[in-house]
């Protein structure tokens, strides 16, 4: 038997030879590591500003609720719409809601929050009184950025109701069906 390959399959094995291999790490000799880290230093998007006084101001949306939060140092006193913390918001899941991000950075007790807030339902409320909370501790000290990324308190929940198309019931529901 003979092992020699036809001609037309030598010349397809010289131009595959010819055609450059990709390889991983090329270029970096052995022993030389590798920068992980970015040329540029990220600088996050503040979305709040320090009045004259140097008090954070801080808006925060949720659904159809807007509130707007300005946080200064004082004794940990916390008012939404003229209202105590508890007084306000009656259940315990919404008071831990909007004191959390004061608890991520470690800040409970030392600042005086006051909230305006209207429209939405209570739990509406309640997340954009967090998102303002969150983006007035961040004009305030850039440093807390990434604890309250972390923590997702930065983000605005951008979900809405779905609107009521016509000849519907509601945004899905249909009229029930009668077959006779």
């Amino acid at each position: 038997m003979s092992t020699d390959i036809p001609q037309d399959d030598q010349s397809s094995t010289s131009e595959s030879a010819a055609v450059p291999q990709l390889t991983l790490g090329e270029g970096v000799a052995t022993g030389e590591a590798v920068s992980s880290e970015p040329d540029e230093v990220y600088q996050p998007t503040i979305r709040g500003r320090l009045d004259k006084f140097g008090t954070a101001i801080g808006t925060g949306r949720r659904k159809t609720s807007v509130a707007r939060v300005r946080i200064k140092d004082g004794s940990g006193k916390v008012t939404v719409n003229g209202r105590d913390l508890e007084d306000f918001f009656r259940l315990e899941r919404d008071r831990k809601m909007v004191l959390a991000p004061v608890v991520a950075v470690g800040e409970t007790g030392k600042l005086d929050i006051w909230v305006r807030v209207n429209g939405g339902g209570i739990t509406g409320q309640a997340g954009a009184v967090v998102l303002g909370i969150a983006r007035a501790l961040q004009v305030r000290n850039e440093s807390f950025h990434s604890i309250l990324a972390e923590g997702g308190y930065l983000t605005r929940d951008d979900r809405m109701v779905e609107r009521k198309k016509y000849g519907l019931r509601k945004a899905r529901r249909s009229f029930q069906f009668s077959k006779r």
